[in-house]
């Protein structure tokens, strides 16, 4: 399993906000993000290929309760199988970041979901080719309906305008089993003040719609950095 890096940090998003983990990142994904804040585990994917003992071992000498397989995206990868049974052995609660277009039958204590909207897909220029690649994946509701059907889960949405919060509200819709107390917007940006300009007016769509509001607690605690 390629993985870029192994972490000890603190959780700054969902449910588990402020959580002591140690964050295991995948390298590699099957899209490519107009947004993405990890082009190392995605559009340049780096890191070394790890066997599920290896991971295993690092994760152990960082004595955690909790793990994030995130990336990139972990669900890409058959080794998850077998690392999340080890994991899950040891009593370790485990956590997966997923954008929700792969299925793999782990084990896992909560599956944290982040659909991509049509504001996640990137210009035609200058890599046509992952523009329509991008679309074309980026909506697998089969594997979103076996997602929320086996696992604990939270849903992340990335909101950038007004419009994203209309598709999802659609996208809601088109998913009735989805507990809309498990669904969490989240503006989109890598600074503090980005964070903030969109956060002020989603937090109050949030608290009027019944959706709970996500901010990225990392950013405010470290900035965009790696490693946190």
């Amino acid at each position: 399993m390629k993985v870029t890096e192994i972490y000890k940090s603190i959780q700054g998003e969902g449910f588990l906000t402020g959580t002591e983990c140690v964050f295991v990142r995948a390298s590699g994904c099957n899209l490519r993000c107009r947004f993405c804040d990890t082009p190392y585990a995605s559009w340049e994917p780096e890191g070394q290929d790890l066997s599920v003992p290896e991971i295993v071992a690092e994760v152990d000498a960082m004595r955690a309760d909790h793990v994030v397989i995130t990336g990139g995206e972990p669900m890409l990868f058959a080794e998850m199988i077998p690392l999340c049974t080890d994991l899950h052995r040891q009593r370790i609660h485990i956590t997966i970041e997923t954008a929700g277009t792969l299925y793999l039958p782990v084990a896992c204590d909560l599956m944290s979901i982040s659909p991509k909207l049509s504001n996640s897909t990137p210009e035609k220029a200058p890599d046509p080719k992952w523009h329509l690649r991008h679309e074309r994946s980026r909506h697998v509701p089969d594997v979103l309906e076996k997602l929320i059907g086996e696992f604990h889960y939270q849903f992340k949405f990335v909101i950038d305008s007004a419009a994203d919060v209309d598709e999802v509200e659609l996208y809601l819709t088109q998913f009735p089993a989805i507990d809309r107390s498990r669904v969490m917007l989240m503006p989109e940006g890598t600074t503090t003040e980005d964070l903030q300009v969109t956060g002020r007016w989603l937090a109050n769509y949030c608290q009027q719609h019944s959706l709970s509001f996500c901010p990225r607690r990392h950013i405010e605690w470290f900035g965009l950095a790696r490693g946190t």
